[in-house]
């Protein structure tokens, strides 16, 4: 099993930097191996997940895996996972299903850092009812329902962000199945609608268009790319990001946050826009604590921390966008869809009658 080095940007944060974000996410583990927002907060499975990832970049193995055997052990039979747990505790039965879907995105990026095989063929049942859980909510156009009632009924209500982060899933989760060779060609038709559904219909989603997310989520999800996924993001540029500080979570609000920063950074980088990227990342280190934690987000028209708190979730994002961004680890372009593959056309028209589909293609 590997254990590479931590990542690290010259002049922006050292490796001891990055150990000390990710040790400011093993403080808030608990014994169960649950990672919540904060010491005593609640875990939800997405963030959780997202943690895991920033400790295995980190090299801090043995907490990530701590924090995926507890997924595996608290996995719902139907696949799901409750969106809100404290202290062991659900307090929000329901599921959402792109935080059930990320699991695939962890795991997939835990064999590639580590090249722990064991730990991928013991997590690959539980990827497995988890996609399945998830894309059996995707609708005949090809959204993805976001929200799963504790009685099991079903919205088919979709959100952009949501959407956008249960392709990339499912496109890892089609990598771990082709790596422990139990391949899943229904999924490779669901990654193919629901690519195109985020690329070419906007209408099929809740207008959350004031989220900065909605505008960068389906590129940073992978849905779209290339020179489109750039114009996207230049013209949303002026609304969302505010120089020397960061990216706001809302365009009508003065607040930038370090999560929603950081993606930002990541979804820059996977349309070839390093220089920027970098750029953006040193920008928000003014939320950096002494101890490498960071806070959530800065209320500039008041200039205050805002809310009291630092958040596990925007560390673990603080440490993928360095890792992404020195190409570090093994996992390091798992945001740039390295050897992920898309999905396959929509044959031999889409189902929501337009003319354009999605084309089968591989990245390596």
């Amino acid at each position: 099993m590997r254990r590479p080095d931590p990542p690290s940007l010259p002049g922006l944060l050292s490796a001891d930097d990055v150990v000390a974000t990710a040790a400011s996410i093993a403080r808030a583990q608990e014994r169960s191996g649950a990672i919540p927002w904060f010491a005593g907060g609640h875990t939800d499975p997405w963030d959780h997940v997202e943690c895991a990832m920033a400790l295995s970049a980190a090299g801090a193995t043995a907490e990530a895996v701590r924090a995926y055997e507890w997924l595996r052990r608290t996995q719902r039979p139907d696949g799901s996972w409750p969106s809100k747990v404290t202290v062991g505790q659900v307090v929000d039965a329901a599921a959402e299903t792109n935080q059930c879907a990320y699991v695939a995105v962890g795991v997939w990026h835990h064999l590639l850092v580590t090249g722990d095989d064991s730990f991928a063929w013991r997590m690959w049942p539980t990827v497995q009812r988890a996609i399945e859980f998830v894309v059996g909510r995707q609708t005949a156009r090809g959204e993805v329902g976001w929200s799963v009632g504790a009685d099991g009924s079903t919205t088919d209500d979709a959100l952009l962000t949501g959407s956008s982060s249960t392709y990339q899933a499912l496109r890892c989760a089609l990598a771990l199945a082709d790596w422990v060779a139990d391949p899943q060609p229904d999924w490779e038709l669901d990654a193919g609608r629901l690519a195109h559904v985020i690329a070419d219909h906007p209408e099929a989603f809740l207008d959350k268009g004031r989220f900065s997310m909605d505008w960068y989520y389906p590129v940073l999800g992978g849905a779209v790319r290339g020179e489109r996924g750039g114009d996207r993001l230049e013209q949303g540029w002026d609304r969302f990001v505010v120089t020397g500080l960061g990216a706001r979570c809302v365009s009508d609000e003065p607040w930038v946050t370090g999560a929603e920063t950081a993606e930002l950074v990541l979804a820059l980088d996977a349309v070839g826009r390093s220089d920027a990227a970098t750029a953006l990342l040193s920008e928000v280190q003014h939320l950096r604590d002494a101890d490498g934690s960071y806070w959530t987000g800065w209320q500039f028209a008041e200039r205050i921390n805002w809310p009291e708190e630092h958040s596990t979730w925007t560390a673990a994002a603080m440490i993928l966008a360095v890792d992404a961004l020195s190409r570090t680890t093994p996992g390091s372009g798992i945001f740039r869809a390295e050897m992920l593959p898309t999905g396959v056309d929509l044959i031999p028209e889409p189902s929501c009658g337009c003319s354009s589909a999605v084309g089968l293609e591989e990245h390596s």
